[in-house]
């Protein structure tokens, strides 16, 4: 899949935020850029706005002007929902589908 894809950004977004929650540390501003995930700004824009409405990320505060929205990320923060995601798409997760599947199937041919 490619980086740029808002799915890869997504996850990868949501395992920062939620490492620092869990240690206790401040959210890596450079993480919260466009260039860091070599996108551009309307796309990262998008990605914030839909992970915020969707409500896997909080603390975005997002003001209207006339050259298109400002984002205040100060308070950004991984929530409850973000975090079963990730538990849900982590690659483990995906491996142990995987594995479920073929010794179910390997199980039914015997």
């Amino acid at each position: 899949m490619p980086k740029d894809n808002y799915h890869v950004i997504a996850y990868r977004l949501l395992t920062h935020l939620y490492a620092c929650l869990k240690k206790g540390a401040p959210v890596d501003r450079a993480v919260l850029t466009a260039s860091y995930f070599k996108v551009s700004e309307p796309y990262w824009k998008h990605i914030l706005k839909t992970l915020s409405q969707d409500g896997y990320i909080a603390g975005i505060l997002i003001c209207p002007t006339l050259n298109g929205d400002m984002f205040n990320t100060q308070n950004i923060a991984i929530t409850h929902k973000g975090i079963v995601f990730l538990s849900e798409n982590s690659p483990f997760q995906k491996i142990k589908k995987a594995v479920t599947y073929i010794v179910e199937r390997f199980l039914r041919i015997s």
